[in-house]
C-alpha cells in the first residue's frame, strides 16, 4: 500500500494525522465526510443523469483506437459488459468493417475474480520479433487499485496465456523494457536505496530470463534526488542500441548511449527533449540554444544525423522554428518521413516533413479551425504500410473521427464516434482576455446559438496551466450532456469555457516557463483575467460562474478559492495539490519541484506559500461553495492534501464545504467506466445546484 513518505517532520499542522492514508480513523473521517456528500448531492435526478453519463462512457458505439503490431490491431476495451476491460485484437479488414470480429486476448474482469484482485489495466509492452516472425511476447501490466504502481506480467499472444515461469516484476512504480526475447531492463522497487526521493526507480538491473530480481546484475543508476532512471532498447535491424536516460527533474535529463562497455553522454542541453529513428537524432530544446555558432530557438525541432553528431558535428537541420503563435505539440515518424502536430493559436496544424527533399516541408489539409487534429505513424517497422498515419480529428461539438491515410495520398475516414448531444443548438468561440501583465490570453466558449450576454448564464470554467500541457478543443459526451444540455428553470442551456493559461504547453515552451516557480501567480492572473472578462462580456456573473480543475488544475482552482473567491459562485477541485509547504514529502510530489519551487529552501518558500491554498486559508474570507474530491489509491498526488484542506476549511467554520473520496480509481479519480460516471456526475450536479441556488 502507498502511504505518505514522511509524517513525522516537525510542524503546527493540526491536520497531519490525515495523511495516513490507509489508518482506520483516517477511513473514518472519510466515510463521514462521503455520506455528508452524498446524502446532499444523491437524488433521483442525479442518479439519472450518472446513468446518461455512464451510458457516453459505455456506449459500445465510440472508436476502438488500436495499435498495429505485426498484422494484428490491438484494442483495449470497456463498456457495460466489461466493468474493469477487455483486452483484444483484430486484423485490418475486419477493423476497417462496421462490425469488427475481435479476438479476445485477455478478460480483467474474469482474472480479477480468478485471482481475487481488482487488476486495472495499465497497458502493455510489445516484444520486437525477429524479421519476418509474429509477436509472440508481452509484458502486460496491470495495477491492483488503479494507482501509478503496477505488476508486470509476461503474455504468450499464440497461447493467450500468461508464461509459466515467465517474467513477473512484483506491484510497484517500475519501469520496464525489453532487452531481448530472454531479458528486461528492469527499474524497479530493489529494496532500501532503490528508489529516488520521487518514489520512482533509482537503477536499472538487467533481469536474464529464469533470473532473480535480487541478485539481477545492475546496469544503471542515477542519483537519489535525480527523479528516475530509464534504460530502453532500440531494436530496429541495423540500428540496434541502448539508450540510458538519467531524468533529473520533470525538464531535464541526460541521455546515454551504450558503447565499448561504457555509458556515453548525448551531448544536448540538460532541458532539451530527444529522439532517434534509424540514422537520425532529433533535437528539441526548451530554451535557446547555441551550438557552433547557430542559436536555435526554444520550441525548435533540429534534425542531425546521428553519427556526424558523435563524431563532433553540430550542424542542424531546423525543420520546425516556433513564432508568436505556433508552437510544436509532438512529432512521429513514419518509415520515411516526420510528422509535426502543431498548434496555431491553439488551432491545429499539421506538417509532413521529407528527409529526401532536403528536408521540405507540406502542409497536411485536414485541419478545420477551432479543432484538434493528430496525426501519428500506424508502423512504422510495417515494410508494406510504413509511411501510413493516422489521423485524429475533434472539436467541441464535432464528434472526433478516425482516418487512415498514405503520406502522398489520400486518407479515409475509418470510424467516427456518434453524437451525444444536441450539438447543433451550440457554437464554439474565441476569445483573448488580458491578464495583469497585459498578456493575451485566449479561451473558448461553448454556448447556447442564442446566448442572451446578460450575466444570467451558468458557466463553467475550466483550466489546467502546468507541466507545458496544452488544453485543446475536443469532443466530450459527458460535457455535453452533464452541463451543456442542462437547463434552468427560465430555459438556460449551461456555457462551459476552456482556458489557455500560462504554464500550459499552448505557445510552446516560453508559455510554459513564464508561470514557473516566483511566477507560477500569472498562470493564475490569466485565469482571474477569462473569469473578469467572460463577466465583462456580459456571459455570466460572479454568482453564476463556476470552475473546475483537476491535479494541478486543483491547485489552479485552489488558488481561485483562496485569492480569487469574489470571482467564483462555487468551486470543484478534484486530486489536488494544496499543500505546498509539504507536497514534496507527499507521495510522487518531490519530482514536482521543478514546476513550484523547494518549500524546504527557505527563499523558494518565500514564493511557494504565495500560491499554498492550504496556508491561504482565512477565517475572515466568504468563500464559495466548494467540493473537494479525491482517491485514496492515488499514489501520484495522494488524497491527503484534500482530505487535510476540507478539515481546515471545517475547522475555520467555512460554510458549504463538501468532500468526497473514491476508495479506489488512482490519480485519474476512478478505476472503471461506473466509477469515472459517479466522479463525473457528483462534479457536475454540485456545480450546477450552487451556481442556481438549490443547493
Amino acid at each position: 500500500m502507498t502511504h505518505a513518505t514522511d509524517t513525522t517532520a516537525t510542524t503546527d499542522d493540526p491536520f497531519l494525522w490525515l495523511e495516513d492514508i490507509y489508518g482506520d480513523r483516517q477511513l473514518e473521517w472519510v466515510r463521514a465526510e462521503n455520506a455528508l456528500t452524498e446524502d446532499a448531492l444523491v437524488t433521483p435526478d442525479f442518479e439519472q443523469r450518472e446513468r446518461s453519463i455512464l451510458e457516453v462512457l459505455d456506449s459500445t458505439d465510440r472508436i476502438p483506437m488500436a495499435g498495429k503490431h505485426g498484422d494484428f490491431y490491438y484494442n483495449f476495451w470497456r463498456d457495460a459488459e466489461h466493468r474493469q476491460g477487455i483486452w483484444r485484437r483484430t486484423t485490418w479488414d475486419s477493423y476497417a468493417s462496421e462490425d469488427p470480429a475481435w479476438e479476445l486476448l485477455l478478460d480483467v474482469d474474469a482474472l480479477s475474480a480468478t485471482e481475487g484482485t481488482e487488476w486495472v489495466w495499465a497497458g502493455a509492452l510489445f516484444l520486437r520479433p525477429a524479421e519476418g516472425a509474429p509477436h509472440e511476447r508481452v509484458l502486460v501490466a496491470l495495477s491492483p487499485d488503479g494507482g501509478d504502481a503496477t505488476r508486470y506480467r509476461e503474455f504468450d499472444l499464440g497461447r493467450l496465456a500468461f508464461v509459466d515461469d515467465g517474467f513477473d516484476i512484483p506491484t510497484a512504480k517500475s519501469r520496464i523494457s525489453w532487452a531481448g526475447p530472454d531479458a528486461l531492463y528492469v527499474g524497479t522497487d530493489f529494496g532500501p536505496g532503490s528508489m529516488t526521493s520521487s518514489s520512482y526507480p533509482r537503477t536499472v538491473r538487467i533481469l536474464p530470463r529464469g533470473g532473480d530480481l535480487a541478485s539481477a546484475e545492475q546496469y544503471f543508476e542515477v542519483d537519489q534526488d535525480h527523479m528516475m532512471a530509464l534504460v530502453v532498447h532500440d531494436p530496429t535491424p541495423g540500428f540496434e542500441r541502448d539508450l540510458a536516460v538519467d531524468t533529473i527533474d520533470f525538464y531535464t535529463r541526460r541521455t546515454y548511449l551504450r558503447q565499448d562497455g561504457g555509458w556515453r553522454l548525448i551531448e544536448v542541453p540538460e532541458d532539451a527533449s530527444i529522439s532517434l529513428h534509424r540514422q537520425w537524432l532529433i533535437v528539441r530544446p526548451r530554451t535557446d540554444w547555441t551550438a557552433a555558432g547557430s542559436t536555435y530557438g526554444a520550441g525548435s525541432l533540429l534534425v542531425i544525423d546521428l553519427a556526424s553528431f558523435l563524431g563532433g558535428d553540430r550542424s542542424f537541420v531546423t525543420v520546425f522554428a516556433p513564432d508568436a503563435s505556433t508552437s510544436l505539440q509532438s512529432w512521429s515518424w513514419t518509415r520515411n518521413h516526420l510528422l509535426l502536430n502543431l498548434l496555431h493559436d491553439v488551432s491545429s496544424e499539421i506538417r509532413i516533413i521529407d528527409p529526401a527533399r532536403d528536408w521540405a516541408a507540406d502542409l497536411l489539409d485536414a485541419c478545420p479551425p477551432l479543432h484538434s487534429v493528430d496525426a501519428y505513424a500506424v508502423d512504422d517497422e510495417d515494410d508494406d504500410a510504413g509511411d501510413d498515419y493516422w489521423l485524429v480529428a475533434t472539436g467541441f461539438l464535432t464528434p472526433s473521427t478516425l482516418y487512415r491515410g498514405t503520406i502522398g495520398g489520400d486518407s479515409t475516414a475509418v470510424k467516427s464516434s456518434p453524437s451525444y448531444f444536441a450539438e447543433d443548438r451550440f457554437s464554439v468561440e474565441q476569445h483573448f482576455a488580458v491578464s495583469s501583465d497585459g498578456t493575451r490570453v485566449p479561451y473558448f466558449q461553448i454556448a447556447p446559438k442564442d446566448l442572451q450576454l446578460d450575466g444570467g448564464n451558468p458557466t463553467l470554467l475550466s483550466g489546467y496551466g502546468g507541466f507545458e500541457h496544452s488544453m485543446t478543443p475536443a469532443y466530450s459526451g459527458v460535457i455535453g450532456r452533464g452541463w451543456l444540455e442542462r437547463t434552468t428553470e427560465d430555459g438556460r442551456h449551461g456555457v462551459y469555457v476552456l482556458a489557455n493559461i500560462r504554464g500550459g504547453g499552448e505557445y510552446g515552451p516560453r508559455w510554459h516557463s513564464a508561470a514557473l516557480h516566483a511566477n507560477r501567480h500569472r498562470a493564475y492572473e490569466d485565469f482571474a483575467a477569462i473569469a473578469g472578462d467572460l463577466v465583462q462580456r456580459g456571459v455570466t456573473s460572479p454568482a453564476l460562474l463556476g470552475c473546475t480543475g483537476r491535479s494541478n488544475g486543483g491547485l489552479l482552482v485552489g488558488n481561485m478559492l483562496t485569492t480569487y473567491p469574489h470571482l467564483f459562485g462555487a468551486i470543484s477541485c478534484g486530486v489536488p495539490l494544496l499543500d505546498m509547504r509539504r507536497y514534496t514529502k507527499l507521495s510522487a510530489g518531490f519530482s514536482w519541484i521543478a514546476e513550484y519551487g523547494d518549500p524546504d529552501k527557505p527563499e523558494e518558500w518565500e514564493y511557494v506559500q504565495t500560491f499554498s491554498p492550504y496556508h491561504l486559508l482565512r477565517d475572515d474570507v466568504a468563500y464559495p461553495k466548494t467540493l473537494i474530491w479525491t482517491a485514496t489509491s492515488d499514489d501520484r498526488v495522494g488524497p491527503v492534501q484534500a482530505r487535510k484542506m476540507a478539515a481546515r476549511m471545517k475547522d475555520l467554520g467555512v460554510q458549504n464545504v463538501w468532500f468526497h473520496e473514491a476508495l479506489e480509481g488512482g490519480h485519474a479519480g476512478a478505476s472503471d467506466n461506473r466509477q469515472a460516471a459517479r466522479m463525473h456526475a457528483m462534479s457536475f450536479e454540485f456545480l450546477w445546484r450552487a451556481l442556481t441556488g438549490s443547493l
